[in-house]
C-alpha cells in the first residue's frame, strides 16, 4: 500500500528565507531602476503611436512574457486602452484573424527570439501592423522587426541559477504598468471611465450606482398626511418596513419625518396618547434627505455622519419621490 508522500525536511534548518526574500526583492529594484532610467524617445513613440491607434492594442508572448503580456493587455482595456491578448500559438493557427489592419500589436520575449512570435510576424508584415517589441535584447530577431523596440533588460534575474524568470517578468510588468498609466494620464481618463468598465466591482458601485438605481418608489415609499394620527403612522411604518414614514402635505411636498428611533423616544412620554396624537406635533421637522441623482455612496456619507438609517428621496420642489435604509444600501454592497 503506498504511504502518504512526505514533505522533505529542508537541508539547513537554519536557513535564513527572509534575507533570501530581501534578496530577491533588491535585485528586482535593480532591474525596476534599470528600465526606468533607459525610458526615452522609444518609450514615447510608443505611447504616440497607441494614442493614434485606430484599432485595439493586441499583447502576445509566450510562457511568462506571455502571462504578462495578458495582464498588459487587461491593465490597458480597463484604463481607456481596447486591448486584449492573442496567444502566438493559437496565431499561427488561425487566431492571426483576429488581428485587423488597424491594430497595434505589443509582443513580448526577453529573448526575442521566441520561434512562436517569429512564426506570425511575416502576417503581421504584410498586414501592415506596427509592431511594438519589448524585448531584454535590442539585437535580438524582434526587436530587429519592430518599429518601436522596448528595452527591459536587467543586470540578472533574481533566481541564483538565472533561470527562471523573475527580476525580467517583473521589469515587462512594470513597463506594461508605465505605458497604460502614461496613456491613462495623455487621455485625461477619469476615475468614472474607470468605473464604466467595472460596474461590478466597490469602485464601480460607488461611482455609478445612484440613489434613484436602489430606493423605493412609488407605493412603497411610507407616507401619511400632516392631518394623520401617530397612531396611523405607526401602520403605514409598519406597512411599509423601512422604519420611517414621510409626513406631506396634500401635493406631496415634505413636512417632517417620523421614524422608529422617534417612536422609542415617544414612548417616554406617558403624556402621549398613540390613538389621538396628531403626528404634526411629534415628527421631525427639518430631516437629512437627498436627491434621486445623487451618488448612493452619498447617502451611506449622510447616513454615518448624522448616525441615522434612513433617508427620503425629494425632488427641486421637496416632494417626496422615494426613500432608503441602510439595508437597501448594504444589498447593493454600497456599504
Amino acid at each position: 500500500m503506498a504511504t502518504p508522500i512526505q514533505a522533505a525536511a529542508p537541508q539547513d534548518a537554519d536557513f535564513d528565507f527572509a534575507a533570501s526574500g530581501r534578496r530577491v526583492i533588491a535585485i528586482e529594484v535593480q532591474g525596476l531602476e534599470a528600465v526606468a532610467a533607459r525610458l526615452d524617445g522609444a518609450f514615447t513613440a510608443a505611447c504616440r503611436a497607441i494614442l493614434a491607434c485606430r484599432g485595439r492594442v493586441v499583447c502576445t508572448g509566450m510562457g511568462k512574457s506571455g502571462h504578462v503580456a495578458r495582464k498588459i493587455a487587461a491593465t490597458l482595456a480597463s484604463t481607456g486602452t481596447p486591448s486584449f491578448f492573442v496567444h502566438p500559438g493559437e496565431a499561427a493557427h488561425g487566431d492571426l484573424g483576429m488581428i485587423t489592419d488597424a491594430d497595434i500589436v505589443l509582443a513580448l520575449s526577453y529573448s526575442g527570439e521566441s520561434d512562436e512570435l517569429l512564426t506570425v510576424l511575416p502576417g503581421l508584415k504584410r498586414q501592415n501592423n506596427l509592431l511594438i517589441a519589448m524585448t531584454g535584447r535590442p539585437g535580438s530577431s524582434l526587436a530587429r522587426e519592430a518599429d518601436v523596440h522596448l528595452d527591459a533588460s536587467v543586470p540578472a534575474e533574481a533566481c541564483p541559477l538565472a533561470l527562471a524568470p523573475t527580476a525580467s517578468t517583473t521589469a515587462a510588468l512594470a513597463l506594461g504598468d508605465a505605458l497604460a498609466v502614461a496613456l491613462l494620464e495623455a487621455r485625461g481618463f477619469t476615475a468614472e471611465d474607470f468605473a464604466r468598465s467595472h460596474p461590478a466591482g466597490a469602485l464601480g458601485r460607488r461611482l455609478l450606482l445612484h440613489i434613484r438605481d436602489v430606493m423605493h418608489a412609488g407605493d412603497d415609499v411610507p407616507r401619511v398626511r400632516e392631518t394623520a394620527t401617530l397612531s396611523e403612522t405607526l401602520v403605514e411604518m409598519s406597512r411599509k418596513r423601512l422604519g420611517m414614514s414621510a409626513v406631506v402635505d396634500a401635493e406631496g411636498h415634505l413636512l417632517g419625518l417620523y421614524t422608529d428611533g422617534d417612536l422609542r423616544r415617544t414612548l417616554d412620554d406617558a403624556r402621549i396618547d398613540l390613538r389621538s396624537t396628531p403626528i404634526a406635533s411629534v415628527m421631525t421637522r427639518s430631516p437629512k434627505v437627498i436627491g434621486a441623482d445623487a451618488l448612493a455612496v452619498e447617502a451611506a456619507q449622510l447616513m454615518e455622519e448624522h448616525k441615522i438609517n434612513a433617508l427620503l428621496v425629494v425632488d427641486a420642489e421637496r416632494r417626496v419621490v422615494g426613500a432608503l435604509n441602510i439595508h437597501d444600501l448594504l444589498r447593493a454592497r454600497v456599504v
